[in-house]
């Protein structure tokens, strides 16, 4: 049984990848820790679960990865990505801080497998966790648990108790009672708002009714909020978000990753009024494919179309969903409930426009297009070897980006700049300070590994001193 009474040294909200690891460095730090997981045991972790690998910096290739990835080349694809909206200093901390995590995180009980076929391009840059994020979040508890981090489940902050930037209680519902837990240092990681569908609409509308939100429904950004509140220095665009392309026959939360579709690329998107509305083929999908989710949220009623041939079957990861599957355009436009006439004009447009290249699935090719709106700059091949394949797409929301302020020792930052004496923030929660807009597959996972290590760190210090 937990003593709830007497004050905690160190109490850490969120039970996800970046709570996790804040605390098992809090307790190798010397402090008491409390987890406080809002989730049921079984469904414990957030969205960190649906994850399966992480991006790391490191100088050479192992048996794991397929060459070095080091920190000039990370930060350049990073800059890309956000056209230059991240705090460079942060940006770069985390960057230098992943290095260690491909030791630390076995040293913690995550174990490392060699990359999957169709992978995204990511056997360089990128380790693949055995089991995915749900091994890795057991591992992380187990490990918590037997250095005697203590845990509560079922256990949602609804208030936080903040004067002059220091945090003294948290009001928590267990069992449908509310009780008041006391610690001298808060970790806040209970992940963004994407979950709360109210506040998604405030940004976009009624557009957000059609979201699917990949992971937790218990991200409600109630901490957020409290944080806000208190006084805590905001960051990141209100209607930020790492977003994807989803199988629109998702269910409404915690479809993970089984339910993303990798398959633009190697094919074509259309909207409900069978109209290409973007480049498919911009760059390499790792760089590219955060931007679809947001590209379908401004189409017409937040629904798209990939359209495939069976030559693209071998080069992308199918969704956990089938395609549908026809003989002939037309008949794959039926079974889409689109326009037969329209669709098949599209692609014998799209087909008409491809210029011969050398195909190259791993490489920037020369197969793009001429004479169309918008052009297709890469991997553009005709779709004309039946049977065709379509798949319905909406926008899957994985996490917001509007969060607070965070400095170099995960301290939260006030509206009056100046640092919060005991809190410290890590995860979601914070990677707007790095991630303005755009996404790099698996930094997500690096923002809160590393960030949730300074701030378990960071606050152990805090009550030590």
């Amino acid at each position: 049984m937990i003593d709830f009474s007497a004050p905690f040294d160190v109490l850490v909200v969120g039970g996800g990848n970046a709570g996790l690891c804040a605390a098992i460095m809090a307790r190798r730090g010397g402090a008491r820790v409390l987890v406080l997981e809002s989730a049921t045991k079984d469904f414990r972790g957030g969205n960190s679960r649906h994850t399966r690998d992480i991006r790391y910096m490191h100088k050479a290739a192992t048996k794991f990865v397929t060459g070095p990835y080091e920190e000039e080349e990370f930060w350049q694809d990073l800059r890309q990505v956000t056209g230059g909206q991240t705090n460079e200093r942060l940006a770069r901390l985390t960057i230098q801080g992943s290095e260690e995590l491909g030791d630390w995180m076995p040293a913690n009980g995550v174990r490392w497998q060699k990359p999957l076929r169709g992978t995204l391009h990511l056997t360089r840059s990128n380790l693949f966790m055995l089991g995915g994020g749900k091994a890795m979040i057991n591992a992380y508890y187990e490990t918590a648990s037997r250095l005697g981090v203590e845990m509560a489940y079922e256990s949602e902050v609804g208030e936080l108790t903040i004067g002059d930037g220091e945090f003294h209680s948290a009001t928590v519902s267990r069992n449908g009672v509310a009780q008041e837990i006391r610690a001298k240092a808060i970790v806040v990681a209970a992940g963004g708002f994407e979950a709360n569908i109210p506040w998604l609409k405030e940004y976009w509308g009624d557009a957000a009714d059609n979201f699917i939100i990949r992971g937790t429904k218990h991200n409600q950004g109630r901490m957020l909020k409290e944080l806000l509140k208190h006084g805590a220095k905001p960051v990141g665009d209100q209607r930020g978000c790492h977003a994807v392309a989803l199988d629109a026959r998702a269910p409404k939360f915690d479809g993970g990753i089984v339910t993303r579709l990798d398959s633009p690329p190697f094919g074509i998107v259309v909207n409900k009024d069978v109209k290409r509305f973007y480049d498919e083929g911009e760059d390499f999908w790792p760089k590219r494919y955060a931007i679809w989710g947001g590209l379908i949220a401004r189409q017409p009623d937040q629904i798209a179309y990939s359209i495939v041939d069976a030559k693209a079957l071998p080069h992308f990861m199918p969704s956990v969903f089938p395609p549908l599957e026809a003989r002939s355009i037309e008949e794959l436009a039926v079974a889409l409930g689109l326009d037969p006439a329209r669709l098949a004009a599209t692609v014998n447009e799209f087909n008409n426009a491809v210029r011969p290249g050398a195909f190259d699935p791993g490489n920037l090719d020369d197969c793009r297009t001429e004479g169309i709106e918008p052009p297709k700059s890469h991997w553009a091949r005709p779709i004309d070897t039946p049977p065709y394949y379509g798949y319905p797409l909406r926008p899957g929301i994985t996490f917001t980006y509007l969060g607070v302020t965070v400095n170099e020792q995960a301290r939260v930052i006030m509206r009056d700049e100046r640092p919060a004496k005991n809190i410290f923030a890590a995860g979601e929660m914070m990677a707007g300070n790095i991630l303005g807009k755009g996404y790099l597959a698996g930094f997500g996972l690096t923002i809160g590994s590393v960030f949730g290590r300074i701030a378990g760190r960071e606050a152990a210090r805090h009550v030590g001193t």
